[in-house]
């Protein structure tokens, strides 16, 4: 799922091609049918088994059908390897995540770096299928195989300061190419209030249908906020630390007027250049109204009491 948003000449350029008739003949409704017609060429992903992953408890589980594997693995926001939605799988194909370490420190007693197979055994993994939400109004239901982020600060300890937590991606523009291009200020940084970070939603995910993250979706290690639009789940993390002062993140420095710190799912408050009223289901024809939170208002819409959401978008 996306961790960032298309550029304006991208989207309308998608955009006038979809008024031409695109949608109107139902293609591109599936997504993989309409990628196979218009010649992307569609990359299979076979990533090892995730052993010991626990069926999703119902608290973290809709009832609603799942976004294919096929389609999850060929349609990415991942601008460190290219800004190209169909283009992610094969720029990423081959990306090395041979021991990967997450930094995990600031306003902690215990700060630790934690390598990517003892982070995957800090707590059982569980499959929890998420409603996950892009600004570009569309959507996917996707099986992440993960634990609570919550489960990784208590090792860490959290001081009594400590109010925010910032999350910071690998930089590495060998193995993440696109980032020798300016199209964004490198590394991709993003940040949660420590109360939504500890909320047990707030999810560190490994895996994608019982198998290992594939790097297009952020191997080996992101985070997924499911009542948040996508560009707040950072992708391969290397570094977490908590701080007493929002942190600066990645969309909200290149374009605060678009894209906020808190970024919830809000149907009412419109981006500048679209609405957010409604979206575009991967896999569907039709669209459907947009829930407020993505439809987890019921869990989390007391972490806000009292905030304009449309102030603080």
């Amino acid at each position: 799922m996306a961790d960032e948003v298309t550029p304006e000449e991208l989207y309308w350029n998608r955009r006038a091609f979809m008024r031409a008739g695109v949608i109107a003949a139902g293609a591109v409704g599936t997504g993989i049918l309409y990628r196979r017609l218009n010649g992307v060429e569609l990359v299979k992903t076979q990533t090892a088994e995730l052993a010991g992953v626990a069926k999703s408890d119902p608290v973290y589980a809709v009832n609603e059908a799942k976004t294919p594997y096929e389609s999850i693995t060929n349609y990415n926001n991942f601008y460190e390897f290219s800004t190209n939605k169909d283009g992610v799988a094969k720029a990423a194909a081959g990306f090395n995540t041979a021991g990967w370490q997450v930094a995990v420190g600031g306003l902690v007693k215990k700060p630790k770096t934690f390598g990517i197979d003892e982070l995957r055994k800090l707590a059982p993994l569980e499959e929890r299928i998420y409603r996950m939400r892009c600004v570009e109004a569309w959507s996917m239901v996707i099986p992440w195989a993960g634990y609570s982020l919550g489960k990784l600060l208590e090792q860490v300890e959290p001081l009594p300061t400590a109010k925010y937590v910032a999350f910071e991606t690998l930089f590495d523009p060998k193995r993440m190419p696109n980032q020798a291009s300016d199209v964004l200020e490198w590394p991709y940084v993003e940040g949660l209030r420590l109360d939504e970070a500890m909320h047990p939603l707030a999810l560190l995910a490994t895996g994608i249908y019982g198998r290992e993250l594939p790097p297009q979706d952020g191997a080996p290690i992101r985070l997924v906020v499911p009542w948040k639009y996508g560009f707040k789940g950072i992708k391969s993390i290397v570094k977490i630390t908590l701080v007493d002062k929002q942190p600066p993140t990645s969309w909200n420095k290149y374009a605060p007027n678009e894209y906020g710190f808190y970024a919830n799912v809000n149907p009412g408050h419109a981006h500048p250049r679209w609405s957010q009223a409604t979206e575009q289901r991967i896999g569907e024809s039709g669209r459907r109204k947009t829930l407020p939170f993505n439809g987890y208002a019921d869990q989390v819409a007391s972490l806000y009491k009292g905030m304009d959401l449309d102030e603080y978008f």
